[in-house]
């Protein structure tokens, strides 16, 4: 070849090189690579954890002498229920000092121990941040109601009685439906979403929100990774509390958090500004519970762009298949069609910019094998091996609630007088006033209801109380515990604990399955999800049969090729017929 030709073509592979350089950056500057983003989030219920001093409650002691356990499964974040002082109406959930931890958890101390000895294991942690409402016994609360002049008085929302009675708005915990409860000391009623010990806070008011940036500032200055902020669209409120009627709420409750609870006009402006004072000090994770959270408006949180919160979960796939009119009662004949549709949607919100989540269970949920898998004994294990196959092959920050890595199941308690929670609690006495079938109310919470089904203790081993505690617990252990517990499973190779941490360390060692693009394939299919995800040349193929029977799959994928990277049956289908509950992710040209 002439000189001249050898120059010529080699300019010409240095520009083909140089442009697939570029095209390469370019991909890389589209996904926007965050820690928060490949991170596998495992949820503690620090309540039902690990109880240490023989009191029946889980402590933070408790956790600490099981972080060895939590960093064997490969996660690398723990986002901590409410630690805080609280008179626990609420589990927590209800704070009454938002800067010491509640006295059954522990000590300070023990929470600066806990972090440490977290950090040394290379583990982050997110803390549950609580500011739509505090207990009404904390201090702001306290002072708030002894006059209407006094300097806290607009920390929290008042009418005054002379106004007349103010507009109704749903009390999520009360019998009488309420939002708005009469304090006689300055004839004036306050609102709470909540129980009436859950006084909603006043973020129109500069000083309040100065005082929750403050706290907020104060526990990362200690070190945390990160808030998950508890009903955070609810924040904001229109304080001229227009008329909504009862008969206006029900023909829309589906609608009734976005509509009539989270379209405070300011929401945005006070996110923006928590950003500013707090956030963006920090290289941090900020989780918004999108209670009332749209797929339209998810980017109004989460869009970079705005500088408001990294992520957001929404309630569409938790809220599918219950039946309307009841509480949480579940249809058992639910759609998988309808969940498919939900997640691939929900997908294509975040497919240009922000980010999303993925979860079944948590602490408001039942059990996610009980909901949404089998856990008969036939197939629970399949089952609940075949959800985190689910939960960690989807684009977006998996959430894992402790108990599940194990396969735990819904308690099914018989009696009310087994119930602890609040909700349960509260909607037991509304069908008990209206005269209604307790014993159904009670059948129909085995399954989709109660909170508690998910705040049974941790089944560490067979011996009493699953290894819990050495007292009494605050909850009853679920009497499954003997065959089901972290202990049998851990040298079992083929145990829903050990499946887990396999896939949790595919999910790491492929990028794929954390960033690449989602496609769903045969969405009509009512057995089967199955959907591909795509990165840098690099395909592959999850197929998730839901049913108890077997089922196929309709696509012309060939799999003559195909890698399998994981199943979970001891031997794995070849084909696009897959075994009940079966699941696999190939790897496929």
């Amino acid at each position: 070849m002439k000189p001249k030709k050898t120059l010529l073509a080699l300019l010409s592979l240095f520009t083909c090189l140089l442009h697939e350089s570029t095209i390469a950056q370019q991909k890389e500057a589209a996904i926007e690579k965050k820690w928060w983003k490949e991170a596998v989030v495992y949820q503690i219920y620090p309540r039902s954890f690990k109880d240490t001093d023989g009191d029946g409650v889980g402590d933070l002691k408790g956790i600490i002498s099981k972080l060895d356990y939590i960093k064997s499964l490969g996660v690398d974040v723990v986002w901590l229920n409410p630690i805080y002082g609280s008179p626990n109406t609420d589990n927590g959930y209800d704070i009454s000092d938002y800067q010491s931890i509640m006295k059954e958890f522990g000590t300070m101390e023990d929470f600066d121990t806990l972090l440490t000895e977290m950090h040394e294991r290379g583990l982050k942690l997110v803390m549950d941040l609580v500011v739509n409402h505090s207990s009404d016994e904390h201090k702001w609360f306290q002072e708030s109601k002894k006059s209407r002049d006094n300097p806290y008085r607009d920390y929290y929302h008042w009418w005054p009685a002379e106004k007349g009675t103010p507009a109704f708005r749903p009390g999520s915990f009360e019998a009488d439906g309420s939002g708005w409860r009469y304090d006689k000391t300055t004839d004036s009623y306050y609102l709470h979403y909540f129980s009436n010990k859950q006084p909603d806070l006043n973020w129109e008011n500069p000083k309040l929100r100065q005082e929750i940036y403050s706290m907020m500032n104060w526990w990362f200055k200690k070190g945390i990774d990160g808030f998950r902020m508890d009903v955070i669209p609810f924040i904001a409120k229109d304080t001229t509390f227009p008329v909504i009627t009862q008969d206006e709420l029900n023909k829309n409750y589906a609608g009734r958090w976005d509509v009539y609870m989270a379209s405070g006009p300011h929401l945005h402006d006070y996110l923006q500004e928590m950003n500013k004072e707090v956030l963006s000090k920090y290289d941090v994770m900020s989780l918004a519970e999108g209670a009332g959270m749209l797929k339209s408006t998810a980017l109004n949180f989460v869009d970079p762009a705005r500088k408001e919160l990294n992520m957001g979960y929404h309630f569409d796939g938790a809220s599918l298949g219950y039946i309307p009119g009841y509480f949480k009662k579940m249809d058992p004949n639910w759609s998988l069609v309808d969940f498919k549709k939900i997640y691939s949607d929900w997908d294509a919100v975040y497919d240009k910019k922000g980010w999303g989540t993925i979860y079944l269970g948590n602490h408001d949920q039942p059990r996610m094998t009980s909901r949404w898998g089998n856990d008969s004994p036939q197939y629970r294990a399949l089952s609940s091996k075949m959800l985190s196959t689910f939960l960690l092959s989807m684009r977006g920050t998996p959430y894992y609630y402790n108990g599940d890595e194990i396969g735990m199941v819904n308690a099914k308690f018989n009696k009310i007088e087994d119930y602890r929670d609040i909700e349960t609690l509260s909607e037991y006495e509304k069908v008990q006033n209206a005269g209604g079938d307790l014993k159904q109310f009670i059948e129909d919470q085995k399954t989709g209801g109660a909170r508690d089904n998910g705040r049974t203790p941790f089944q560490w081993d067979n011996s009493k109380n699953g290894g819990f505690t050495t007292g009494e617990p605050w909850l009853k252990v679920n009497d499954n515990h003997s065959s089901i517990n972290a202990t049998a499973q851990e040298n079992d190779p083929n145990s829903v604990l050990n499946y887990f941490r396999k896939m949790v360390k595919l999910r790491k060692d492929n990028q794929v399955l954390v960033y690449g693009k989602y496609t769903l394939l045969d969405a009509k299919n009512p057995n089967i999800y199955a959907y591909t995800r795509e990165l840098d040349g690099k395909k592959l193929l999850v197929m998730l049969n839901f049913r108890s029977e077997k089922a196929k799959l309709d696509t012309k994928i060939n799999l003559k090729t195909a890698k399998l990277l994981i199943g979970n049956y001891t031997t794995s289908s070849k084909g696009l017929e897959l075994q009940p509950y079966e699941a696999v992710i190939f790897e496929i040209k």
